[in-house]
């Protein structure tokens, strides 16, 4: 007897995790709020089937791709890439995937593209979108973008950046003089500019 209650609460488990996952048109529709407005309908989008495949959701027309939120992190993060940072973000994925943690991802990608096996794009843009999930509405509110800009191997020398934000909102170089340099541009939270919904 113990042995099936056992089973049925498993599977009440097991359906509930499955639960867990937006429908596919919610994360299409909320993806592609990192990408510029005219971009929306043609950007491609990966996000997470009913069992928590990781796949792509849609197929879009033009160079961009959109990441669904990950239901699994805490708190609502949707972004969009240039299509040419792809192999550098599906190989984080991958390693991500394997157990491997976030120094060993770095220094897996940074020998793997400086030996030429990892492509990674001269310069690429990250868009990155946070906000709430009204709960009523499902609707996303108080967004906020950022953006990343890659420049692999820059150093503030070869870009003239420092490495921190010298006001509020002002742009500076991330990991320098590795293949992860990139210039953070966050606007201060209160002066950020909001998505329109």
């Amino acid at each position: 007897m113990k042995f099936y209650v056992f089973l049925i609460t498993l599977t009440a488990t097991v359906a509930s995790f499955a639960q867990n996952y937006p429908s596919e048109d919610w994360q299409i529709a909320t993806a592609v709020l990192a990408a510029p407005e005219h971009e929306h309908a043609k950007s491609t989008v990966l996000g997470y089937k009913s069992d928590g495949t990781f796949a792509v959701l849609r197929e879009g027309t033009n160079d961009l791709i959109c990441l669904a939120d990950d239901p699994a992190r805490k708190g609502f993060s949707v972004a969009c890439y240039h299509d040419s940072l792809e192999s550098f973000m599906a190989r984080g994925r991958e390693l991500k995937k394997e157990g491997k943690k976030t120094k060993e991802i770095f220094q897996i990608r940074e020998d793997e593209v400086r030996s030429g096996k990892l492509s990674m794009p001269e310069r690429a843009l990250l868009n990155v979108m946070t906000g709430e999930v009204n709960n009523e509405t499902k609707e996303i509110e108080n967004t906020f973008l950022r953006w990343v800009f890659y420049i692999p191997f820059a150093t503030p020398e070869s870009t003239g950046l420092p490495l921190a934000a010298v006001v509020p909102g002002a742009p500076w170089i991330m990991d320098a003089g590795t293949h992860r340099a990139h210039i953070m541009i966050t606007p201060p939270k209160n002066k950020a500019p909001k998505k329109k919904e």
